[in-house]
């Protein structure tokens, strides 16, 4: 056991392929302009909302469609059932997001320089991990806006879970809450930076038992 565990760190202390460095580097693209795209809307329609209401969720903001006309009109109906406004304490859970995906930028750019088939892994795993969090406290979010109704609105409304992904029908409302380009951009960098750490440990596997084991050693 010994032995197979000393030649996988073995293994993970080489430099990384040549020409995988440019493909990591290029994955730096669509890691910048997760920054700067929208990563998901929400919208609603009903019959006095023909055109649809829309709030699209940046990486450090929140805008509503008509130059910000949406959110007041989404505020208005919220304040009928209870729900607390979105507002610039809303927008404050995102400022984290920014200085991550730019540290993610950083991390790319020394990997593809100088880095290790270990550090690609670290890289992917702190992808990994950034990804699932982001997704689950903008989870988390939704919920607390759906379950901390107040109890003196003029509508009385049973806590609810807005839709996260998909269609859902609240009240009079279709809402929608879909994934967009910012989201795509950076699903295309974490499965990029996983593609790149599977081609190392696949074709890397045959090298490092004939290294140990010699060049008639069976895979």
């Amino acid at each position: 056991m010994k032995l197979y565990v000393d030649r996988f760190e073995r293994y993970l202390a080489r430099p990384m392929y040549v020409k995988a460095r440019i493909p990591m580097a290029l994955l730096v693209i669509p890691l910048v302009f997760a920054i700067f795209l929208p990563l998901w809307q929400i919208s609603m329609t009903a019959p006095q909302y023909l055109e649809g209401l829309y709030l699209d969720v940046y990486a450090y903001k929140l805008v509503g469609g008509n130059n910000g006309q949406h959110i007041r009109e989404i505020n208005t109906l919220n304040h009928y059932i209870g729900m607390h406004p979105i507002d610039e304490a809303a927008a404050a859970d995102l400022d984290w997001i920014p200085f991550a995906l730019g540290a993610m930028v950083l991390m790319t750019l020394r990997v593809a320089a100088a880095g290790s088939i270990k550090d690609l892994m670290d890289l992917v795993v702190v992808t990994g991990y950034f990804s699932a969090f982001a997704f689950g406290r903008f989870v988390y979010r939704l919920w607390v806006f759906g379950h901390t109704l107040a109890p003196d609105a003029p509508v009385r409304v049973k806590g609810f879970m807005p839709v996260v992904f998909g269609h859902k029908t609240v009240a009079n409302f279709e809402t929608y809450s879909y994934p967009q380009a910012g989201a795509y951009c950076l699903a295309v960098f974490v499965l990029g930076a996983a593609a790149i750490l599977a081609w190392h440990l696949i074709t890397g596997r045959r090298r490092t038992v004939e290294e140990f084991e010699g060049p008639n050693a069976a895979v």
